[in-house]
């Protein structure tokens, strides 16, 4: 394969997916959860909704308590955190510019002279929701918080290809969110000469996040994906910078994939690699099975 973009060099399994939008006018947007110490934005509540769907549907991380749930008291939860799956599952965020809409708040208030609140300072920064999923669902492997102008899926895949390397980690959950409008997106946008990007005219507070639960393959997953070894540039189109799209369309061949069978060629951008994604029938069952119990 020839590309200078970071591509997963092994097959990876799929064992659940999760999409959300907040405000964009889709039939399917959500009411955003409360998140205690996060206000104002919808970054951290979209990202926090994906992950808690995707270890809702994948609860087996090796605790008695599933991992879709509020964390359990201090009483309850004795040292699951420290013994359970929890502990063997990776986490990595990305997305272009953050949480822009805290972002711009905090620079608007520090230019009218009133006084700095610093629980905004605090939430701009994508590892603080990171922090607060890990207690919520008692995950202390590592976590991981990516800026790329790249595709973010490809980005994703790759690094949790790296990250599956560490016989210590079972499993990685990817997500990307991206925000509405707003002046400083506008600003990046024009910099990077960008006509549109998909959450163009959109309120501020706008936005939609997407995640992944991956593993190695012949771990339950009913999906494997892998990087197609022809580089097709005839297919794709042409992604804005650090878009979050390819997860969206990733999720919902997983969803398809994970119920019809099947395979399904999935391109990003020309110039890129594709992916190749197929339905394990065995994986399938198994998930069926565990999905009725």
């Amino acid at each position: 394969m020839t590309t200078d973009k970071p591509v997963p060099r092994s097959p990876l399994g799929i064992l659940a997916s999760a999409t959300a939008t907040h405000g964009t006018g889709h039939p399917d947007d959500i009411a955003l959860p409360r998140l205690p110490g996060f206000v104002e934005s919808a970054f951290s509540p979209l990202a926090y909704e994906v992950v808690r769907q995707c270890l809702a549907e994948r609860p087996d991380g090796g605790t008695s308590r599933s991992w879709g749930s509020p964390r359990a008291s201090e009483g309850e939860r004795g040292g699951e955190a420290e013994t359970g799956g929890g502990s063997r599952t990776a986490v990595a965020l990305a997305g272009l510019m953050g949480d822009t809409t805290t972002a711009d708040l905090a620079s608007r208030r520090m230019v009218a002279g009133r006084v700095h609140n610093p629980l905004l300072f605090m939430q701009a920064t994508p590892n603080s929701v990171l922090g607060h999923m890990s207690r919520e669902f008692r995950i202390t492997g590592q976590m991981f918080s990516l800026s790329t102008l790249d595709d973010s899926l490809t980005e994703l895949l790759a690094m949790a290809d790296l990250l599956l390397e560490d016989p210590e980690l079972d499993r990685v959950l990817v997500l990307g969110v991206e925000l509405g409008g707003g002046e400083r997106a506008a600003a990046v946008y024009r910099e990077l000469a960008v006509d549109s990007h998909p959450l163009a005219g959109l309120p501020a507070n706008a936005g939609r996040a997407a995640a992944l639960l991956l593993a190695r393959p012949g771990t339950g997953a009913p999906v494997t994906v892998r990087a197609d070894q022809t580089l097709d540039s005839d297919t794709g189109t042409a992604a804005c910078p650090g878009s979050i799209q390819g997860l969206f369309d990733l999720a919902s061949a997983h969803r398809r994939l994970s119920r019809d069978g099947g395979s399904h060629r999935l391109a990003t951008e020309p110039q890129a690699p594709a992916f190749i994604l197929t339905a394990d029938s065995e994986a399938r069952k198994e998930t069926e099975t565990h999905a009725h119990q």
